[in-house]
Formats: structure tokens, sequence, C-alpha cells
């Protein structure tokens, strides 16, 4: 009987190096940036009682076509769910602790929904985001915006544009909806199958449409800003306000949804313009002023995004920055007298903090210069006969620049140090 012939499930992706490296570095740099922020990281588990996630709104493509939910071996079984984003496990979070606010927290890990796979979309995806608590500020606002613009350029981007919008609160809301309900229903035989549907459960989803039959209908739809508050406006434009103290561009963008039900006020998106196909957002946020309290805390104010890595990837992709990271094997120890000389050398050089590899198997000398080679390293130290007998180690410039040279065994560590630096 032959050998199953197991592949990933659809949707997901071994991730080898050196790309994985790459995105480890990535990661790095988002956390490097969140924490210049005064943001702390966030470890979630990565399932969540069902009712977590449903507060994301039960008209959402994501509670109700998307989440991988499953029942526990409890008795009674407990109905669990895969975080299909994080914004709600750190809201539970912060119900369940009760940290002091403001409490400004980021975070990284995978996410899952079941959604048809595409360039950049898989069922199991990556993200970034941060999450500020407890506080209404606009200015608070500003400050997370300008952490995701600054992610941004730490990875060299430069072709992103920032959409802004604001969809107000529970006190202006209600009369929008009303009207947009009345416009849609007035036009309900020119939308699409799917947007009719989804006019029932909410008709601010139908604004999210990407279908061409919605086009027309949705650009003539009634704007959210024409029903602001004055507090609202307010708010939305001390925002705009603080991005132009920045210097942040963006875009004014009335008829910006996001793809959750939760989002109040200020909302945001980040496109890569660089990215040709239509899925070019590359990650966004607003306020959720009442999630916390939906989740059995104390209403508490929210300002947050999530970043989507493998969007983020493929845009500097495009514009070819963000290159995958040097090899962090610097020296490779090649040993033809059995091994033993190896283990000992590249554990001095990583000891010393300097990445050091080697073969097994007591290959050939050539076996193992082929494997230097394609190793990345800078230099190859080599280890003999000659080299064991007179207490010396060959350094070898694997770049062609200084040739080789022999050193002291004991000399080996600052040597190496001296030509890296």
């Amino acid at each position: 009987m032959a050998a199953p012939n197991f592949r990933a499930p659809k949707g997901t992706r071994d991730i080898l190096p050196p790309e994985s490296g790459r995105r480890r570095a990535a990661l790095d740099a988002f956390a490097e940036q969140a924490e210049l922020a005064g943001f702390g990281e966030i470890m979630s588990p990565i399932f969540e009682d069902l009712g977590v996630f449903k507060r994301l709104g039960e008209s959402t493509d994501v509670v109700t076509k998307e989440m991988f939910d499953f029942f526990d071996k409890g008795d009674p079984p407990q109905h669990l769910a895969l975080r299909p984003e994080l914004t709600a496990s750190v809201c539970r979070g912060f119900a369940e602790h009760r940290p002091t606010p403001p409490w400004k927290v980021w975070y990284e890990g995978p996410q899952f929904r079941y959604e048809q796979p595409q360039a950049g979309r898989y069922r199991q995806f990556h993200q970034v985001g941060v999450e500020t608590l407890g506080t209404d500020d606009p200015q608070a606002d500003v400050d997370v915006i300008a952490l995701g613009w600054n992610f941004y350029a730490s990875l060299g981007l430069r072709q992103i544009t920032l959409l802004l919008n604001s969809l107000g609160d529970p006190s202006c809301r209600p009369a929008y909806l009303e009207a947009l309900r009345s416009y849609l229903t007035e036009n309900y035989s020119s939308l699409s199958t799917q947007s009719r549907v989804t006019l029932e459960r909410n008709p601010l989803r139908v604004l999210d449409s990407k279908r061409p039959e919605d086009g027309e209908i949705i650009a003539a739809a009634p704007l959210m800003v024409d029903f602001l508050t004055d507090e609202t406006r307010d708010h939305f434009d001390a925002v705009c306000a603080g991005l132009d103290q920045l210097g942040i561009p963006y875009e004014l963008s009335p008829r910006l949804v996001r793809g959750l039900d939760y989002y109040t006020r200020t909302t945001f998106e980040f496109v890569a313009d660089a990215l040709s196909t239509a899925q070019n957002a590359v990650g966004g946020g607003g306020r959720y002023d009442g999630l916390v309290e939906d989740l059995g805390g104390p209403a508490t104010p929210g300002i947050g995004f999530a970043l989507g890595l493998d969007r983020i990837l493929l845009a500097c992709d495009a514009e070819k920055v963000f290159a995958t990271p040097e090899p962090v094997t610097k020296v490779f120890v090649v040993d033809v007298t059995g091994g033993n000389h190896a283990l000992v050398i590249c554990n001095s050089l990583r000891t010393a903090g300097i990445g050091a590899d080697r073969t097994y198997d007591s290959r050939s000398m050539k076996a193992q210069m082929k494997v230097a080679d394609r190793s990345g390293a800078l230099l190859a130290a080599i280890i003999g006969e000659d080299e064991v007998a007179s207490g010396e180690v060959t350094l070898r410039d694997l770049r062609g620049e200084t040739g080789q040279r022999r050193v002291a065994l004991g000399d080996l560590v600052s040597t190496v140090g001296r030509l890296l630096r």
C-alpha cells in the first residue's frame, strides 16, 4: 500500500527559508515601530468562545460564512472558533483583566477565515496590529494611523494611499441608515443578487460591494458625512488636522466602510497603489467605541488597525523594496578530519554571536565547499590534517575579495569578528 501523499490544506502553505526570514524581519520592523510608540505586545489565544467573534456583527461575512468553528470535548461541549481577527480578542482581554487605560497593545499572529484563496489572501493568514483602549481623544486616532504609515515607510514602501472616512456614531448613524435603506430599496431591482441579501441584514454593507452592477447605485448613495452631528464632525476634523500637522497625506473617501460592523467614527484603509489587482488594501482599521461593552466590560472607547502581512510583502515585491535579508550565517566551517573540529569551532563562533554552520556525514572537501557557497556565508573556515597539526584554521573569503589566510585557532573568533566589521 502506497504511503499517503499529504499536502498543506487548501488556503494554507508552508513558508520556507529564506522567505520565512523575510517575514520575520517584517514582523521585527513592525514590533520596533509599535514599541517606539509606547505599545506593549499582547499574546491572545488562537481560539475563543464563538460568542466573542459574533460581536463582530451578525451581518458580516466573517460571522455568517467564514469562521472555522468547532465544539471541544467538554461536558457540556463549548462552541469555539479559530480567531478570524484579533480586535475582538484584545477587547475580551481588556474586559477580563481590566488594565489601567489608556491601554496600548500590539500583536502579530495567524488568523483564520474560510474564504476562496487568491493572491495575497489565504485561509490562514498573518496580521500585525495595534489597539488603544480607554480614550476617545482624536489625537489617539492620529497616533495609530501614523504608526501604520511609519511602518510602511520603514519597509521602503512609497506607493501607499491612506483613505479616510467617518462612520458616525449611535447619535447620527440611525438617521443615515434609514436614508440609505430607503435609497437602496428604491433601487432594489438594479442591485446585484448578493447586495439584495446584504440589504436585508445591513444596508451599510452594500457600500462595500465591488460588483460592477452595484457601482452606479453606490456612487449616488447618500453619504454619512452629510449626517454627522457637530460632535462627530469635530472629532473627524481634529483627526484630519492632526494628519495634516504630521505631513501624512490622505484622501477623503466618504463611501469607505470596513468589513466588520463594530466600527464607529474614524475609519481608514491603506491601499498599495503598486498592486494592480482589485484586492490592493494592505491594512486598515478605525474606532469601535462599543465593542468592549458588548464583551462584558465597561463602556470603553477604542481605536486600532490590522495590517495583512502577505499582501504587504506583495506590495514590497511590486515596488522592489524590502528584499530578503542577508543570511545570518557568516562563517561556514569545512572540516575534512571527521567533523569534531567543526563541532567545536561552530560552537565557539556562535557563542561569540557570529552565525556559523557546517555539514554532516563526513563529506568530501568539494561537497562541503559547494554547500558553503550556497549558504550565503562570507567566510569559510577550513580545517584539515595540516591545520590540526599546526593548530591553525584556513580562512577563505567566499566572495573572492581577500583570498585566504592561515590564523591560529585561538585567534579565529577575534579575526573573524574584525573581518566582518
